[in-house]
């Protein structure tokens, strides 16, 4: 059916303005048209498109929230569903870790499972499967090649968390990881040491092979926890679009100049800091070395952090939403969604509050609502909500 929503304060790439949007078709048929269809009133509510999160491991929790406490696959799904519809979030890419013995609880087994399970998801948002893999895990790469192959993955990013680099900037920060989140003896954490380093040598050719098939099948490349222009570099080369969480501002920079999005977490702009020390996101955003934001662990983060952009750091609302739309959707290569403008998917948020507590009224996915909260019920003729 034909909808038009009125009386909205709605953002665009260029600007912010009062007037209507019509969708139609599960598009956005018209922006400021006479009124087609049903008529909505706003109430002066915002409407800005579609949040698209480009790492999210919230899944993780849906599927273990207690340490091997496991709810089945579909109670799991139908939770994350609600839960980006909810937070404003229509495109989701999921992380998905492949790192064998690795990252304690993600057993690479469960997780192609879990990929193929949530590439399979027809729920209220778009999902999709972001393959995160550790480079150093020779027994995963046939995974990979056969989840690449089948078409099961969007985004692939490559990790690297042997110490000296990266996240870890030596032994005894990794060593301290491993105790303290997955209570690693010291012996275990030396064994996985020596394992990491006597793959360095077929790292590089690994990660071409595998660039070379994603690239062969449209998957997004992305870095993981960059570091150095030589990585930054390197990533480039192998076609990558994505810097995840550059480590400081030096190869946030190399990002820039390379032509990569530089992603960087929401609940670090909402928090004022990263939870694991490295770069300030408000810093980088400051900079103008940030190209766009996820919700890394927190999908609740996204739209309060758009409200600290606009409210406290002053940031202007096209800026600040392309920071969680548009630079994703480039990033990604999804020419169909991202901002509000006709002809584009009618992927839609209804957005009420200001700063930090700004909040969800309403959801709708190619047009059609699937969430709802706080507002006054659509009209009857309007399809059924998925997700309240």
């Amino acid at each position: 059916m034909t909808l038009t929503l009125t009386n909205a304060r709605i953002v665009t790439a260029d600007g912010l303005h009062h007037g209507a949007l019509t969708i139609e078709d599960g598009q956005i048929a018209a922006l400021d048209a006479p009124v087609r269809g049903v008529e909505v009133d706003m109430q002066g509510d915002l409407i800005l498109p579609g949040l698209i999160d480009l790492h999210g491991d919230a899944i993780e929790k849906e599927v273990e929230p207690r340490p091997n406490a496991f709810f089945p696959l579909p109670v799991a799904l139908d939770a994350i569903d609600r839960r980006m519809a909810a937070a404003g979030i229509t495109t989701a890419y999921h992380g998905i870790s492949f790192a064998e013995g690795e990252l304690g609880v993600r057993d690479v087994d469960f997780a192609e499972t879990l990929a193929r399970a949530l590439h399979g998801l027809k729920g209220a948002v778009d999902h999709r499967v972001h393959i995160r893999y550790e480079v150093t895990d020779a027994g995963s790469e046939a995974r990979v090649t056969r989840l690449l192959h089948e078409g099961v993955a969007a985004l692939l990013s490559f990790m690297d968390h042997t110490p000296g680099q990266g996240q870890f900037k030596d032994a005894a920060a990794y060593g301290a990881y491993l105790s303290r989140v997955y209570a690693q003896t010291a012996s275990e954490i030396a064994e996985k040491i020596s394992a990491k380093e006597a793959e360095a040598a077929h790292v590089a050719d690994r990660m071409t092979r595998l660039a070379a098939l994603a690239r062969g099948h449209n998957v997004a490349l992305a870095g993981h926890d960059d570091e150095g222009a030589e990585r930054v570099g390197f990533m480039a080369a192998l076609g990558a679009t994505i810097s995840e969480f550059p480590l400081d501002m030096d190869t946030a920079h190399a990002g820039c100049n390379a032509g990569l999005v530089t992603l960087f977490g929401a609940p670090n702009v909402l928090r004022g800091r990263s939870q694991s020390g490295a770069l300030s996101a408000r810093d980088a955003i400051a900079a103008g070395v940030a190209g766009a934001l996820c919700s890394d662990y927190a999908p609740q983060a996204m739209l309060p952090a758009l409200g600290v952009l606009t409210g406290d750091l002053g940031m202007d609302w096209p800026h600040a939403i392309a920071l969680m739309a548009g630079g994703p959707a480039r990033a990604a290569g999804l020419a169909d969604r991202g901002t509000i403008a006709p002809g584009l998917r009618a992927d839609l948020i209804r957005v009420r509050g200001t700063g930090a507590a700004l909040s969800v009224a309403a959801t709708w996915v190619a047009g059609r609502q699937v969430y709802g909260f706080g507002a006054a019920p659509m009209p009857a003729a309007m399809p059924a909500m998925a997700a309240q």
